[in-house]
């Protein structure tokens, strides 16, 4: 009984290990709102941002999402906490906190991400997109503001037409 005991906690301890991943690094690029360069022992990580879908470049509310993030912390060492996981683009999925606050979250309070519904079951990310919408701040100010996974569909078919 206490060898299974011991064998399963060593299992939890190294799956935590293995998909809860946590670095401290500079960043040094904002690609856009979503989507950062950050150099940790010499080393560029892409970081996509989990929870969150910032409007694209090109689209309203894009430039202001990719500025605030760089507001935020470019050129800062920052705290990136992940589990693990990459998509399918090879981009790092975390979150990114400077000076204890967690950016995606503060992306979606200020109204310049979406919670990626898709991606993600966080009640407390729905909850900060709500109350965005509630007080229409930011892209909620506008009358049908378009989420970037249906900005990015139109344009493919908009390609695809050509």
């Amino acid at each position: 009984m206490k060898k299974r005991l011991l064998v399963l906690l060593c299992i939890v301890l190294c799956y935590a290990f293995v998909f809860s991943q946590k670095i401290t690094a500079k960043v040094v690029g904002v690609k856009d709102g979503d989507t950062f360069v950050v150099l940790q022992k010499k080393k560029e990580i892409v970081v996509r941002l989990e929870h969150v879908d910032a409007p694209e470049k090109n689209q309203p509310f894009g430039n202001r999402a990719k500025q605030f993030a760089s507001d935020f912390c470019f050129g800062k060492t920052v705290v990136v906490i992940g589990n693990g996981k990459k998509d399918r683009n090879g981009r790092w999925i975390g979150e990114i906190f400077y000076n204890n606050q967690n950016l995606n979250k503060e992306l979606v309070r200020n109204g310049l991400a979406w919670h990626y519904k898709r991606y993600s079951k966080s009640a407390n990310y729905a909850d900060l997109e709500t109350a965005a919408r509630k007080k229409k701040v930011g892209l909620w100010r506008d009358k049908d503001p378009i989420a970037p996974w249906n900005w990015r569909k139109s344009k493919r078919k908009k390609v695809q037409n050509l």
